[in-house]
């Protein structure tokens, strides 16, 4: 029996356009200027930690507004047309079936991960299903990796995790736990990085099940 910590956007579900798009339209809207390497800070902030990121780049709104605003430019896709990566659900499906555990831990808030996981057929399938604001903290912070593997109830180390955001994959190392990279078009300019930072890397949701960790 294995223990497979999921990231969501990106990994289990083709949502990093309407995740990203979202995010970026804000900055656009107000004005701001941003890096190449804006998708790469903000993946694993979540919602609150992007707002919170967003106000020190100096933008003119409340944390609260800009909450307000992600959530309304996102949840309508989340509800109703995002949809699994390729091979996820009977991946994920055939995991379950042998016997392993799975979870998800997402920067994503609940309002936009359960419905869409509920839509596409595999919420029932995780034993936990975690969003940052869980947890009082992000997927930058180590720490989140150990508290997820506590109420698991394994070691950090026994756990696998899986995400297609490079800094994610970082911390989730740092914090002692395997890590598995996933390919997503949004994050492809960081693959080979990836692929040396991880101890495995999948192109398609299918290679998980020859991953014998």
């Amino acid at each position: 029996m294995r223990n497979y910590l999921f990231d969501f956007d990106g990994t289990l579900v083709d949502s990093m356009p309407t995740y990203v798009g979202a995010m970026l339209r804000i900055l656009d809207e107000n004005g701001m200027e941003y890096g190449d390497d804006i998708v790469k800070i903000i993946t694993p902030l979540g919602l609150g930690g992007t707002a919170d990121y967003y106000l020190t780049l100096g933008i003119k709104k409340s944390k609260e507004e800009l909450l307000c605003s992600m959530l309304s430019y996102m949840t309508e896709a989340y509800e109703n047309t995002i949809e699994a990566k390729l091979h996820v659900v009977e991946t994920v499906r055939a995991l379950k079936a042998r016997g392993d555990r799975l979870h998800v831990l997402t920067a994503s808030p609940h309002s936009s991960l359960d419905p869409c996981l509920k839509r596409i057929g595999i919420y029932d399938l995780f034993e936990n299903v975690w969003s940052c604001e869980d947890f009082g903290t992000t997927k930058a912070d180590p720490e989140i990796y150990k508290m997820a593997a506590e109420r698991i109830g394994a070691k950090v180390g026994e756990i696998l995790f899986l995400d297609d955001n490079l800094n994610a994959d970082l911390t989730a190392k740092t914090a002692g736990m395997k890590v598995c990279g996933v390919y997503d078009e949004s994050s492809k300019e960081y693959a080979d990085e990836m692929r040396e930072a991880t101890d495995y890397y999948i192109n398609d949701f299918s290679e998980l099940m020859k991953i014998d960790y």
